[in-house]
C-alpha cells in the first residue's frame, strides 16, 4: 500500500484539527443555547396566576399554560434544530476551504524541501562520482530548520567537492611525477641494449626491462586518461565517430593482422574531445582483439544514429561472458577472475575509460554478453547539433 505523502499527511492533521474543532464548538454553543434561550413571545409560565380559574375571555388557565408551554419547546426545538443544520452545513463548508488553505499552505511550507531534494537528486544522477557537486541548494529564508537542514547539505557536498578534486588532482600529479622516471628509465636502458660492446644476455634483459617500462607507460596514460575523463569537457569540435573508428581499425589492423575486423561505419556526427573520443574506440578495439578467440575470432565495428543518437557498437567473440560480471568489468582496476590465470592481462581500466569518456559527452556506455561467446559493447553520445 502506498503510504501519503507529508503534504497529504500535514493537510490531513491540519483539517482534521480545524474539524474537530468547529464540532466541539458547536457542541458546546448547542449547550450555551440550550441553557439560556430566552422564553418566547416573552412571558414565563411562572407569572401566570395560578388563583384564576379562567381568563377574561373565558379560557381555563391550565389550558393556556399547556399551550404557551408546547409553544415554548417547539420555538426551542426548531432553534436548536436550526442551530444544528445550519451550523453543520457551515462548518462543511468552512472546513473543505480550510483543507484547500492546508494543501495549498503545507505545499509552500515544503518547498523548500524540494529543493533541497531536486539538488540531491541531480547530484545522484550525475554520470560520474565526483560531478555536480559544486551544486548548492543556496536556501534563502528565515534560519528555521529547514535552513539549517540546507545548509548543512551545502556544508557536506562542500567537503565531498573538495575530497574528489583533491583525488583527481593527486592522480593526474602522481601520473604526470612517474613518467619522468620512466622515460629516463626507458632512455637509459635503450642506450645499454644499443651498444655494441653489449653482451646477448644484456640485450635480453633490456628487452624485458622495456617491455616492462612500456606497461608502466602505458599504466600511467590510463590513469591521466581517466582522470581527464572524469572532468566536464571545456571545448568540444565536431567529430565523425565513422571517421574516428576507420582510422583506429587501420592502426589496430596492423598490430593484430590475424584477427579481422569487419566495419560497418555510417556517418555518426558528434561534438566532444577528438583525443578522448579516440582513446575510447582505441580501447574498445583493442580489447576486442585482445580478448578473443585463439582461432577463427573476429571483431564487428558499428556505427550509426539511432533514434537521434551517435551510437558506436563493437562486438567480438571470445569467452562465454556472465550477465553479472558485466558492471564489473567498468569498474577500474577490476578484472574477470579467467584474466588473472590468462596471458593477456590488462589493467583494469580499458572499459572503465569507456565510460568516463562516454559520460563526459553526456553519453553511456553498456555491455551485454553475446550468445555465443564473447561481448557487445554499446557507446550512445549526443548527435552534435546543427553549426551555429
Amino acid at each position: 500500500m502506498k503510504r501519503l505523502t507529508i503534504r497529504a499527511r500535514l493537510t490531513l492533521i491540519y483539517g482534521g484539527l480545524f474539524l474537530l474543532a468547529g464540532v466541539v464548538l458547536l457542541a458546546v454553543t448547542y449547550v450555551l443555547v440550550d441553557q439560556r434561550m430566552p422564553q418566547p413571545f416573552g412571558v414565563k409560565l411562572s407569572d401566570l396566576p395560578k388563583t384564576a380559574p379562567t381568563t377574561p375571555s373565558g379560557q381555563n388557565i391550565d389550558n393556556v399554560r399547556a399551550l404557551l408551554q408546547d409553544a415554548q419547546d417547539e420555538a426551542k426545538r426548531n432553534a436548536l434544530e436550526s442551530l444544528l443544520t445550519q451550523g453543520g452545513i457551515a462548518l462543511i463548508v468552512v472546513s473543505a476551504v480550510a483543507i484547500a488553505f492546508g494543501w495549498l499552505l503545507a505545499g509552500r511550507a515544503l518547498q523548500p524541501l524540494h529543493q533541497v531534494t531536486d539538488t540531491a537528486r541531480r547530484i545522484a544522477g550525475a554520470d560520474t562520482a565526483g560531478r555536480g557537486l559544486h551544486e548548492r541548494i543556496a536556501l534563502t529564508g528565515p534560519p528555521d530548520e529547514v535552513r539549517e537542514l540546507a545548509d548543512t547539505f551545502d556544508e557536506m557536498l562542500e567537503r565531498l567537492d573538495r575530497s574528489f578534486d583533491g583525488q583527481r588532482r593527486f592522480v593526474a600529479n602522481a601520473s604526470h611525477e612517474l613518467r619522468t622516471p620512466l622515460a629516463l628509465n626507458r632512455a637509459l636502458v635503450e642506450l645499454a641494449v644499443s651498444r655494441p660492446e653489449a653482451s646477448a644476455e644484456t640485450r635480453r634483459l633490456g628487452e624485458s626491462l622495456l617491455a616492462i617500462n612500456e606497461r608502466h607507460e602505458r599504466l600511467i596514460d590510463g590513469l591521466l586518461t581517466l582522470a581527464d575523463s572524469e572532468n566536464e569537457l571545456t571545448e568540444r569540435t565536431p567529430v565523425d565517430l565513422a571517421e574516428v573508428c576507420a582510422h583506429v581499425i587501420d592502426q589496430v589492423g596492423k598490430q593484430a593482422p590475424d584477427v579481422p575486423v569487419r566495419r560497418s561505419l555510417a556517418p555518426a556526427p558528434i561534438s566532444g574531445d577528438p583525443v578522448l573520443v579516440e582513446r575510447l574506440t582505441v580501447n574498445l578495439v583493442e580489447n576486442a582483439v585482445r580478448h578473443n578467440l585463439p582461432a577463427d575470432g573476429w571483431v564487428e565495428v558499428r556505427t550509426a544514429l539511432i533514434d537521434g543518437q551517435a551510437t558506436l557498437t563493437v562486438t567480438n567473440t571470445g569467452p562465454a561472458i556472465a550477465g553479472y560480471d558485466i558492471e564489473t568489468m567498468f569498474q577500474p582496476f577490476r578484472r574477470l577472475s579467467r584474466e588473472r590465470v590468462a596471458g593477456t592481462r590488462g589493467f583494469g581500466l580499458g572499459l572503465s575509460i569507456v565510460r568516463a569518456v562516454a559520460r563526459a559527452h553526456g553519453g553511456t556506455a553498456d555491455a551485454q554478453p553475446r550468445p555465443a561467446g564473447g561481448l557487445i559493447v554499446t557507446v550512445t553520445l549526443p548527435v552534435a547539433g546543427p553549426p551555429e
